[in-house]
Parts: structure tokens; C-alpha cells; sequence
């Protein structure tokens, strides 16, 4: 027995004695000069046409400790007042003391920072330093940046929808990398989108879900017809033609569809809140167009599905008043983006061209044209 409580207390004693060198370890990493940082330019308008191109160039004095370290170092950015609380880093090599960033890498990190695009914004940018689980930060120094609205397709995650359908619709048949998709504006693995069905013939009416473009880790039906998925399931099939809205939670492995065939409707328009004029799909731009139609100017309208109130889509939050060959992004009210029950409008009477572009979940987007 005194054997067994003399090798339990030596094992509690070097436990002790290691746990106090850790702690010791720790201790003395200091940061004996902290790192300074400066660019080039303190404004910058960023540009999607030459997103490749330097737009800045960041020169740093790296800070120095009291002993010798591996770092890594990266430039944050944050929105000015927010204490970098939501940030984006661009990473640099740790052998360098200059770098320049892209104005595709600035806007990535302004769009994830969630600054606004096309007004400038007030941004704060510093040196960070880590050094294992620590980070050691330089002086902050002020930009102003006007950022430019990223292309959604290339910006939130997407899954394909390829099938029997996709070629009357302005794809391919049966092709993940030439098929509509669905996008997960919540990065979050749920996808949302419209597909247009026009035959129900055989496999015209038929589809899967493909991802990375590519059929492996394709999901269908798992036989049932009850929403639920399988890896290399058996095809969907619609019941009848026409525009569905498609909701797929690729972890839970479950879809949804429902019918949505859309028209405008309201007082600005010839049949008033009573009736719809329907948007024709049109594959060769795969879009939904309303070719002619008579709109006042001092009544308004909004787009809803199934000639129903339950799916619309309409401004975020106000009324709004729409400019002839602007796009603006429209918002559909079953994503709950919509505050309110908002309409559109035009200022100046007249015949109109309307085109909605649904084919982006993360940014619908409207159009109206005076003819």
C-alpha cells in the first residue's frame, strides 16, 4: 500500500510540475514591438472589369517578440465602429512586408463584412499576426471603399437540376454543368430556386439533383414520393406543366416543390387587383416576360403566383418606384424577405416590357422597360 501511494504521489507531482511548465511556455510569448501598417491610397472604388488587377497595395513593419516565433499574417478589414466584431482577412505570405489585393479579393471581403455595394464605405484594415491560438494586431488605418454588387452566381453555394425538362427550358437535357440550379443564399446546405417544366412526356417532366456540376453524389426520389432523398434515387416527376419553386435540404436529404406560375397584378394595370396578366417563359434568355402591357402611373402592382396571394414577389419593405431599364432585385415573400405587403410603380404612364429573372435564388431581379 505505502508502494501504490508513492507512485501516485510522484505520477501527481510531475503532472504538476508539466501542467506549470505549460502555463510557463505561454507566459512568456510577448510581443516586444507591435507591427505597423500603411497603403498606398486611402480611397478606392472597386470595379468587376478589372477584378484581377491590383486596386491597393499594403506595406508593414512585422511586430517582433521576446522570443523566436512561427507566425502567420494576414490584412483584416472590418466596417468602421464595429471593432472588427465581423471581419474578412486576406492572407499573405509570411515572408513578405508589402502585398497588393485584387478588386475581386477587396470585394469579397467588403461582401462578407456585409458593407453596401455601389456607396462608400467607411473601413478599417490591420495587421494581424498569429501565433499559434494567439493574434497580435497593428495600428488601424482608415479606407474609404466603394464595393460593387458581386455576382451571385459565382458568390453563395448551388446544386444542379438536371433533367428530361432542362432543353425546352434553355439548357441541356439531362446535364448537372448545363442545368438550372438552386442556390443556399444562407450558405447553410438548404437550396432554393425555380425550374420551368413545359412537357410531361416520358422523361420531359423528369429530374434529379446533381452537385459540383457532375452526377456523383447525385440525390433522387428514395421511391416513396414522400419528399425524401437517396444518393442515385429515382427520378421526380411533375404532375402537371408549369413553373415550380424547388426547396432542397441537401443534409436532411428532403425536397419540396410547389406549382408557381406568376403574373402581375394591380391597379396600375389594365385589369386592376382583379386579375393577372401571366409571364410567359422564354428560354432563350431564361427569363419570365410580360412583352406588352399598359401601366399607370398612379396606380401600382405587384407579381404573385397561381393567381393566389400566398406567393408574391414585391419590394423588401416600401413602395417603389421603378426607372425604365434599371434592374433592381425583387424579393419573394415565401423566403420572408419581404416586410410589410409592398408594391412597385412607375412614374411616367405607358406601354411596358416587364422581364423577371428568377433563375438566382440569392438575387431575383426585375426589370421594366418603356417601350
Amino acid at each position: 500500500m505505502k508502494q501504490i501511494f508513492r507512485l501516485l504521489t510522484i505520477a501527481l507531482i510531475g503532472f504538476l510540475v508539466i501542467s506549470c511548465e505549460k502555463d510557463e511556455d505561454q507566459a512568456v510569448i510577448s510581443e516586444t514591438n507591435a507591427g505597423k501598417l500603411s497603403s498606398d491610397k486611402s480611397t478606392i472604388v472597386l470595379n468587376e472589369l478589372v477584378a484581377n488587377d491590383a486596386v491597393i497595395n499594403f506595406t508593414w513593419t512585422k511586430p517582433t517578440f521576446n522570443i523566436a516565433v512561427v507566425s502567420s499574417q494576414q490584412i483584416e478589414f472590418g466596417i468602421k465602429g464595429n471593432n472588427f466584431k465581423k471581419s474578412a482577412t486576406v492572407d499573405f505570405s509570411n515572408d513578405l512586408m508589402t502585398g497588393s489585393v485584387t478588386h475581386a479579393a477587396m470585394n469579397a471581403a467588403m461582401f462578407n463584412i456585409g458593407a453596401t455595394p455601389d456607396v462608400v464605405n467607411d473601413i478599417e484594415a490591420r495587421l494581424k499576426t498569429s501565433v499559434g491560438s494567439a493574434a497580435f494586431y497593428s495600428n488601424v488605418i482608415a479606407l474609404k471603399v466603394t464595393p460593387y454588387t458581386p455576382n451571385p452566381d459565382l458568390v453563395y453555394p448551388k446544386i444542379n437540376v438536371p433533367g428530361g425538362y432542362a432543353g425546352a427550358a434553355g439548357y441541356a437535357n439531362w446535364n448537372p454543368a448545363n442545368s438550372p440550379n438552386l442556390f443556399s443564399p444562407e450558405k447553410d446546405n438548404k437550396y432554393r430556386g425555380f425550374i420551368w417544366i413545359s412537357n410531361l412526356t416520358g422523361e420531359n417532366g423528369q429530374y434529379k439533383f446533381a452537385i459540383n456540376q457532375d452526377w456523383p453524389g447525385n440525390k433522387g426520389d428514395d421511391g416513396t414520393n414522400t419528399g425524401k432523398l437517396v444518393g442515385d434515387g429515382a427520378n421526380i416527376k411533375a404532375p402537371v406543366i408549369g413553373t415550380y419553386y424547388v426547396k432542397v435540404d441537401w443534409v436532411a436529404n428532403t425536397y419540396s416543390s410547389v406549382l408557381a406560375n406568376f403574373g402581375i397584378i394591380g391597379d396600375a394595370t389594365p385589369t386592376g387587383w382583379n386579375s393577372d396578366t401571366d409571364f410567359v417563359y422564354n428560354p432563350a434568355t431564361k427569363t419570365y416576360v410580360i412583352n406588352s402591357i399598359m401601366l399607370s402611373s398612379t396606380g401600382s402592382f405587384k407579381f404573385r403566383g397561381n393567381d393566389d396571394w400566398a406567393l408574391k414577389f414585391q419590394p423588401k419593405k416600401d413602395d417603389q418606384t421603378l426607372v425604365s431599364g434599371k434592374a433592381v432585385q425583387t424579393y419573394f415573400n415565401a423566403e420572408n424577405t419581404v416586410d410589410g405587403d409592398p408594391n412597385y410603380k412607375v412614374s411616367e404612364a405607358g406601354n411596358y416590357k416587364i422581364e423577371l429573372d428568377l433563375h438566382n435564388s440569392a438575387y431575383y431581379k426585375l426589370t421594366v422597360t418603356k417601350l
